[in-house]
């Protein structure tokens, strides 16, 4: 008797999946450290988005709960996954990074493979972390004093051959909300007082995909982590995973005991902010926005605007705009809205306010016209 084909999730199945795993459907009391660690991070090119990012996911969530964690050693901002910046825990910071090493090494051959030819590339680590255990540096600063012993090599090329291939964190004041500062390096293992973790097998990291971004595809595995061959990590993992199919036939994979919430669930209105990993974290984005609208959203330099989730789909932008002692925040729909929808989208950014200028003496959100 022939086996029976996996069942079929549609878009909006699929969707209502990723909102619960992505905290989306309903505020989650949980503490801002379990969080990020359920979110296998949050991409942070930005210091403020993971704030935010964490106020539309939390209930009663503050900026110095995540400031806390900066402050103390117990979240850091690294480049990490797809060989970005991402905030982690500290924990995850030691067990994950070897996991992404050979990516993150491959993504370095691919940005300067040509300007780092021939040269001993351990030896520029090694030193490169003998100079940042000495003092913190910036990635400019860093490639300048490398230069010194390579003159005829491209700082910047240098110092990213670092930043790839050791893992070198973010220090305070950057990445704490409302303070400034440039983005000043030491490596993790000094910052955080303990080495890295051996074991770099990815398969723990597949299923802690699945928990936050799935039912997915392998495709959707390595555009998340941008590593490569992870068919035979699910291969592994097969008999303790489901099997679905999405509605082009693609196979997906699932962990049993993940929400699977009917297609009809309500779904509230969200503003998710800057580089989002919704966004960002499958090859078939179908599930979120359409491609008209990821071309809206992704800007050719590399931006991810901050986007408004109506039903669960992407059907607008946000911006904050603050001048002095006056804050707005100004939606772009990019579908259009109902009264009702318009009505919730505009009381949700009056609580973003609340959140994100709460010094400010007025409040407004404008709400232009929408397609």
């Amino acid at each position: 008797m022939p086996a029976a084909s996996p069942p079929v999730l549609d878009r909006r199945a699929l969707n209502r999946a990723l909102l619960a795993r992505q905290l989306l459907l309903e505020r989650a009391g949980m503490p801002a450290a379990d969080a990020v660690e359920h979110l296998v991070g949050m991409q942070a090119q930005a210091p403020n988005p993971p704030y935010l990012g964490l106020w539309t996911r939390l209930d009663g969530f503050r900026t110095e709960d995540l400031a806390e964690l900066v402050r103390g050693r117990q979240a850091v901002r690294l480049v990490m996954m797809r060989s970005t910046i991402h905030l982690v825990t500290a924990r995850d910071c030691l067990r994950l990074r070897p996991v992404l090493a050979e990516s993150l090494a491959r993504t370095l051959q691919s940005a300067f493979g040509r300007g780092l030819a021939g040269l001993d590339l351990d030896e520029v680590v090694r030193l490169g972390r003998r100079l940042l255990e000495e003092e913190p540096l910036t990635l400019g600063g860093l490639g300048t004093r490398l230069a010194e012993k390579w003159p005829d090599r491209d700082g910047f090329a240098l110092a990213n051959a670092v930043r790839n291939l050791a893992p070198l964190v973010q220090l305070p004041p950057r990445g704490l909300w409302g303070e400034s500062g440039q983005a000043v390096h030491a490596t993790a293992e000094s910052w955080l007082d303990a080495p890295l973790e051996s074991d770099t097998s990815p398969d723990a990291v597949v299923l802690r995909y699945l928990a936050a971004f799935g039912p997915a595809s392998v495709k959707d595995m390595q555009m998340w982590s941008g590593m490569t061959r992870l068919a035979a990590a699910v291969k592994r993992l097969r008999d303790e995973l489901l099997v679905f199919r999405d509605e082009t036939g693609r196979e997906l994979y699932d962990l049993p005991d993940a929400p699977r919430p009917d297609p009809g669930t309500a779904a509230p209105v969200r503003l998710l902010p800057e580089f989002d990993n919704i966004l960002l974290s499958h090859a078939d984005r179908s599930r979120i926005l359409t491609e008209d609208q990821r071309r809206t959203v992704m800007t050719r330099n590399g931006l991810i605007k901050s986007t408004v989730l109506v039903d669960g789909f992407v059907a607008g932008l946000w911006r904050l705009e603050q001048q002095r002692d006056a804050a707005a925040v100004v939606v772009e729909p990019l579908v259009p809205l109902t009264r009702r929808e318009q009505d919730a989208v505009e009381a949700e950014a009056g609580r973003l306010l609340d959140f994100a200028a709460p010094g400010a003496a007025t409040h407004e959100v404008r709400t232009l016209s929408g397609p």
